[in-house]
């Protein structure tokens, strides 16, 4: 039961598309706007929640390190396009983590530590960059406040979601590791689609 709920919600996520564009910053306050910005799009959902899955597959410190990584690498890139610098090919790079982090889910992948942050830290600054990109008017610190507080909120959802796995199974079995990787093999596809529409 909890197996098709979880893929009936994947799918859900991916064939949904939201009929509303970002917060404006002058009716719903800079907090919102920060908050709804990678909400409201399947691409940083979709990149996100992957992180909390494959952190959950790896399990021990990369439950927090992974995430926290993501996190501040965004504030980074955020920093980086207060400043007016641009960085090249973010939507592209944006749309690549969807489909890497799905796919590193899907094949299980335990990369060194090392080369899972490096990995982390770009698609994490380009996140950040393109947050940064769509401000607008919103005040500086309560955007920010808010897509930090939303990627968190993200990244604890796919590592919640790794574990109800787990927990559904029992324990972490091959049942369980099964269903996560389904799920990346889902964001994976789900990438490629946002790529090609």
């Amino acid at each position: 039961m909890t197996k098709r709920f979880t893929l009936a919600a994947a799918f859900t996520a991916l064939t949904a598309s939201p009929a509303f564009a970002h917060l404006d910053p002058a009716a719903h306050g800079s907090f919102a706007a920060g908050f709804t910005h990678p909400i409201f799009g399947l691409d940083h959902v979709l990149a996100m929640i992957a992180v909390g899955l494959w952190a959950a597959l790896i399990g021990g410190r990369s439950v927090w390190l992974l995430p926290s990584t993501f996190v501040g690498a965004m504030l980074i890139g955020f920093a980086v396009s207060m400043a007016g610098l641009p960085l090249p090919y973010v939507e592209p790079t944006i749309l690549a983590s969807v489909v890497v982090l799905g796919l590193v889910v899907a094949l299980a992948l335990r990369l060194p530590t090392w080369l899972s942050v490096v990995l982390i830290t770009l698609f994490g600054t380009c996140h950040g960059h393109a947050h940064g990109g769509e401000m607008g008017s919103a005040g500086l610190f309560g955007y920010a406040a808010g897509f930090v507080l939303a990627t968190a909120i993200l990244h604890a959802a796919g590592v919640l979601i790794g574990y109800g796995a787990h927990v559904a199974a029992g324990r972490q079995t091959s049942a369980s590791r099964t269903i996560i990787r389904a799920l990346g093999a889902v964001t994976a596809a789900g990438g490629v689609l946002l790529a090609v529409s």
